[in-house]
């Protein structure tokens, strides 16, 4: 009798101490579920680069100047907007809404107010009112007067999700105190809602997937292996897992992003993969041989497949890393320390479990194989016959995806990415309804920030107000904007309400009287100190609102830098001054600029990566190469139809490439390595064998996987449910390519022909 190799003397250990290894995982899983319910979600897209991102850094530096807040906007719409009801209405909702602790309001009702020292609503003052609002261009841009409605602008004094979410809900029920009779609805926007939506969706998103992957697992093992005891380890298997790798992440200092919902999903999928190819080894007991010593046999038997792609999947996501997103880079490394931790669960809890509740083998519970066992048996023939058709179709898919992903020059532009706000919200949701009107009606969602730096105490002299004046009018006349406010509007506004009008005057004197109280007004006018830097006085802002697609902000900051210098050129006040063009959508653009890259560094380094693993599975260089064709389909016919579909590449789709290679690399793998384990010159009798072994798994797991990311198709969260239908497509696509083309790829390698087929 052989002596025991070192992994059955390791894996005999392990058994013996299933007792032990129960109770240790019984300790450490509810731990590591409390910390994961600890877990602190956000929604901002502006936070997503990491710190270190010079944009990101300049930014953050400008914010520490001028906190831009959080800002919304409450658009009451009604017939006649200008009548002493709807004027009424509004009045009282501003005074439930200035109730709120830490909520200013900001409309027109408050501002004629203090323009004029009162308001009565009565005709004339209704008259007064509406003949002061209508005249003003600068009411209108800041979406506070309207045709068909008056707004009410909101800022929310907040840092933190929870109480963002909290001010949101204060200001609803605030709202549903007011009487509304005359108003016939209320328009809500702005980056809170969104912020507050996105937020809510990412730390819910697991409640979507988790009952279907669940009833999959059931579905499943009663279904294939017909076993309650075999469902039982199963579950507790990949719960364990998903809890151990969430809790690692509270440990690690991550946080719930509107991607990490991926995380446990992930976690989920490959582990009960790997589970599903341990067990299934296991399921097939040959006559003669003990459980207990098949048992064994199958876990050393699955070690090296297992642990190779295991390691081919930490390795991919890891490669994330590489991404100047943030939480893409958080989710790489996160999902890389969770399938870690699934592979331990597999070697270790699941055999004690296997063992303690006594799962039952395939001699004793037979499997439910007859279907696949007739097709398997005719596929070596199939793919031999169809062999070319097979891998010129595929090699065509291929190249179209490349196409479709990064274009054609001179005929076919890269496809779309997608970084506008209104992309991340559902279409169904009121507030994307209100985003797309206010977008389309009042003025741009987009927000930029341009930065003026002077010599200290500068920034309020009348020469350097006056060109201020003169850049925010050049800026104005750029192409997609669509607002500008600066320093120089309060100044505006007075002259509106002095009865002079909006335009501030040419001569120097009279500018400069006009100029002169504006040290005073930064003391008793709170809005006006968002564009100065109170502190020094030698910084000031001016907002720009806009509507861009991605491939317009470069060409929008090259534009608001030729205004700087058009002003630099005419104004000798800027002869010290710098201009620096920053905010939150900046940082959107930059993220939308990072996507691409993004995509194909981490690719190209998982699947560097990853056939650096196969190297050390298989003795064939063939192999190592070919081994990546069924993922690299797949990841490319998916692209194709995205194109075709109109799909864009967003914050969670451009995960899609490193997902599908990371987790359909197993079974590639898992193919290969037991081609080579039939050891037979035979080519239809090796695919023989390794659609025996390998191929039933390979099918079981792929639709585990499949059905599992398709439970995102439910999410109202747009990335996710994309993400999760594209994915499925993907991994059912890569089972394909591993059942036709890789033997249809290696028929036409080998030159070889079934045996049963005469040479002619």
């Amino acid at each position: 009798m052989s002596e025991p190799s070192r992994k059955d003397r390791l894996f005999t250990r392990l058994i013996a101490w299933r007792v032990p290894i129960v109770i240790i995982y019984a300790v450490l899983v509810p731990a590591a579920a409390y910390l994961a319910s600890r877990l602190p979600s956000e929604g901002a897209i502006d936070r997503l680069l990491v710190p270190s991102d010079p944009a990101y850094v300049e930014t953050r530096a400008f914010q520490k100047i001028f906190p831009e807040g959080k800002v919304a906007i409450l658009l009451f719409e009604a017939a006649e907007p200008w009548s002493a009801a709807v004027l009424r209405e509004l009045d009282a909702a501003s005074v439930e809404l200035r109730a709120i602790p830490n909520l200013s309001t900001y409309g027109v009702l408050d501002i004629y107010r203090r323009a004029r020292g009162g308001l009565v609503l009565d005709p004339a003052g209704v008259s007064a009112l509406a003949t002061f609002a209508r005249g003003s261009t600068l009411l209108a841009k800041q979406g506070l007067v309207g045709e068909h409605f008056l707004g009410l602008a909101l800022a929310l004094r907040v840092s933190e999700p929870e109480q963002l979410a909290a001010m949101l809900a204060q200001i609803d029920a605030a709202l549903a105190r007011t009487p509304r009779h005359a108003v016939t609805a209320v328009r809500k926007v702005g980056a809170p809602y969104i912020e507050a939506w996105i937020a809510r969706e990412a730390s819910h998103a697991s409640f979507y997937y988790f009952p279907i992957l669940g009833a999959l697992v059931v579905a499943v093992a009663l279904f294939l292996y017909r076993s309650w005891r075999t469902l039982i380890a199963v579950l507790l298997a990949m719960a364990s897992a998903v809890a151990l790798g969430m809790g690692a992440g509270a440990l690690l200092g991550f946080t719930v992003t509107i991607v990490s919902a991926l995380v446990p999903l992930t976690i989920m999928v490959t582990t009960l993969a790997s589970v599903v190819y341990v067990h299934s080894r296991f399921v097939d007991q040959p006559e003669g041989t003990s459980v207990d010593a098949h048992q064994i046999f199958a876990l050393g038997n699955k070690l090296l497949p297992v642990s190779a792609s295991t390691f081919a999947a930490v390795l991919g996501f890891a490669a994330l890393a590489v991404s100047q997103i943030r939480p893409i880079r958080e989710m790489g490394l996160w999902t890389a320390t969770g399938l870690a931790l699934g592979w331990l669960v597999t070697f270790t809890l699941f055999p004690a479990l296997q063992k303690l509740l006594a799962t039952p083998t395939g001699r004793v519970v037979p499997l439910r194989t007859a279907l696949y066992d007739r097709v398997a048996a005719a596929l070596p023939h199939l793919t031999w016959r169809w062999r070319w058709p097979l891998v010129l179709t595929s090699t065509l898919v291929m190249f179209g995806g490349v196409a479709a992903l990064f274009g054609v020059p001179g005929h076919l532009a890269p496809m779309r990415v997608g970084i506008n706000a209104v992309d991340y919200v559902d279409p169904k949701l009121d507030i994307h309804r209100d985003l797309v009107w206010f977008r389309d009606h009042v003025s741009g969602l987009d927000v930029v920030r341009v930065w003026v730096r002077t010599r200290e105490g500068q920034i309020i002299e009348p020469a350097v107000l006056r060109g201020l004046d003169r850049l925010a009018t050049r800026i104005d006349s750029i192409a997609g904007v669509s607002t500008v406010v600066g320093p120089t509007a309060m100044l505006r506004m007075r002259r509106y309400v002095a009865g002079f009008g909006e335009t501030l005057p040419e001569d120097p004197q009279a500018f400069a009287r006009l100029a002169a109280d504006l040290e005073q007004l930064l003391l008793t006018e709170p809005e006006l100190r968002g564009f100065f830097d109170v502190g020094t006085l030698g910084n000031a802002q001016l907002t720009v609102l806009f509507n861009q697609d991605l491939e317009d902000y470069a060409s929008l900051e090259r534009a608001l830098e030729l205004a700087w210098h058009e002003s630099v050129s005419t104004d000798p006040a800027f002869a010290d001054a710098s201009m620096r063009v920053v905010g939150e959508s900046m940082l959107a653009a930059k993220v939308g600029a990072s996507m691409v890259p993004t995509l194909t560094y981490s690719f190209a380094l998982t699947a560097a990566l990853i056939f650096v693993a196969f190297l050390f599975v298989f003795r064939s260089p063939s192999a190592r190469l070919m081994a990546i064709i069924p993922s690299l389909f797949a990841i490319l016919a998916t692209f194709l139809g995205m194109r075709l579909l109109g799909a864009s590449l967003n914050v969670a789709t451009i995960l899609i490439a490193t997902t599908v290679l990371g987790t359909t690399e197993n079974d590639q793998i898992h193919f290969f390595y037991h081609l080579q384990e039939a050891k037979s010159r035979d080519l239809g009798a090796g695919l023989r064998h390794t659609l025996h072994i390998s191929g039933r798994a390979i099918v079981f797991a792929t639709l585990i996987n499949a059905i599992g990311f398709l439970g995102l198709a439910v999410s109202s969260f747009p990335p996710l449910r994309q993400f999760g239908i594209i994915t499925s497509a993907a991994f059912l696509l890569a089972m394909l390519a591993d059942f036709t083309a890789l033997p249809a790829s290696m028929w036409i390698l080998r030159r070889a022909r079934p045996k049963d087929v005469v040479a002619g």
